[in-house]
């Protein structure tokens, strides 16, 4: 009797939107590296803090939900063994804290350092407090579903038999799901409340965005969800929707609604709110660039009204002077974006991910072949990203600036 041979293994390459998609875009050779060739880099600030800022407002939701613990949270008492926990969780991954802005009880190299230092509250510590505070008592009564994972399939674009790694694709995000059944719980329980400072901001974001109010009184019943992301970053740098940063976070929250539509359980989805976390304790480099958009007019935050004092002490500030103290208001502005749902928008956002899928896969297609990894990868990084790569010693395309030095 003849024996068939046993079929080819049939894969259906799987990418992550943050993990995935938006690295390569940040750059293609770093995203080689990096995700593909298991190397997580040495000084990973922007990518550590990101996944630690998410991590600790998505464990205080949990403990918040469990315990409902009244705001505002003692960092030392109620947020550092959160903090804590989360650092843990990133070292198993190979993600390790910047020395300079967290200090990590989990190494084994502060393990006998003095305890008011191993309390020192720096600056992830800083920010990570300020979230919790100051958006938790606003965001965390409103969320219906936490750390929820969402996936879909799409066709491989410019799928070829004989080339193609798989004739689909996976793409996959986790978010926070907000629902109108609790948004409208809430506003019912402020109205009842004697106590009229309260009021919830989101929810008061949300009333003012007359493209949103539009969408929700378009919608087939009372029923509709805004999902949510946050991001360890300040807000990019846009005009007119120009900035790349920009629309792809724009493209990243109409991904996330397309594959949110997809599940049984999903509502209309009206909107998405992108938290930049980093605006709520701006740094000095935050603040440098925030100072060139103003100047440039590449801020999409007001530079009159209620902002114009805001406004003036950035114009103003000299980066060798002291950060200056901002208005609340200001900082709220600038850490909350709304980004609406469009159906038409979805579609291009969908396509602009599906050319990332395909340049993706014939770069790895290039490689197999034999291609070297530089000439099937392209370095595109700009310069701050170039400048934090631990691999700029030997890219072909490095952007980062060679100090001349003169002997005297």
């Amino acid at each position: 009797m003849k024996l068939s041979s046993r079929s080819k293994a049939y894969m259906i390459p799987e990418y992550s939107l943050t993990g995935d998609l938006l690295s390569f875009l940040t750059c293609n050779l770093q995203y080689r590296y990096q995700n593909k060739g298991t190397l997580p880099p040495s000084m990973p600030i922007q990518l550590w803090f990101g996944e630690f800022i998410h991590g600790v407002m998505e464990e205080a939701y949990l403990q918040w939900e469990l315990n409902k613990t009244p705001f505002p949270w003692d960092w030392k008492k109620d947020i550092r063994p959160i903090e804590n926990m989360i650092d843990a969780r990133l070292q198993v991954r190979g993600l390790y804290p910047p020395k300079e802005h967290f200090f990590s009880t989990n190494h084994p190299s502060n393990e006998n350092v003095d305890v008011n230092e191993r309390d020192h509250k720096k600056l992830a510590s800083a920010r990570a407090e300020r979230a919790i505070n100051y958006w938790g008592p606003h965001l965390f009564p409103l969320i219906d579903s936490a750390e929820l994972l969402i996936k879909g399939i799409r066709n491989m674009p410019n799928y070829d038999e004989n080339t193609s790694r798989s004739n689909y694709y996976g793409i996959n995000g986790v978010i926070d799901v907000l629902s109108s059944l609790k948004i409208n719980e809430t506003i019912e329980n402020t109205q009842q409340t004697t106590l009229d400072s309260y009021r919830n901001k989101i929810i008061e974001y949300l009333r003012n965005d007359k493209e949103f109010q539009e969408h929700v009184h378009n919608i087939d019943g009372d029923e509709y969800e805004v999902i949510i992301d946050y991001k360890g970053m300040r807000r990019p740098s846009n005009q007119r929707d120009d900035d790349e940063t920009w629309i792809r976070h724009k493209w990243q929250i109409l991904t996330y609604a397309w594959l949110r539509h997809q599940q049984a359980d999903a509502k209309p989805i009206v909107a998405g709110i992108i938290f930049y976390l980093n605006e709520l304790v701006p740094s000095k480099e935050d603040l440098i660039v925030v100072q060139q958009d103003i100047h440039n007019n590449l801020t999409d935050i007001p530079k009159e009204g209620e902002f114009k004092k805001d406004v003036a002490l950035i114009e103003n500030w000299d980066e060798d002077a002291k950060v200056p103290e901002l208005s609340s208001e200001f900082k709220t502005a600038r850490s909350i974006r709304i980004i609406n749902i469009n159906p038409d928008e979805i579609e291009k956002a969908l396509n602009e991910f599906d050319n990332v899928v395909n340049n993706i896969e014939s770069s790895l297609i290039k490689e197999i072949k034999g291609c070297k990894i530089q000439d099937a990868w392209k370095a595109q990084g700009d310069e701050r990203t170039c400048d934090a790569c631990d691999f700029k010693t030997f890219c072909k395309n490095k952007k980062t600036k060679t100090k001349e030095f003169t002997i005297p």
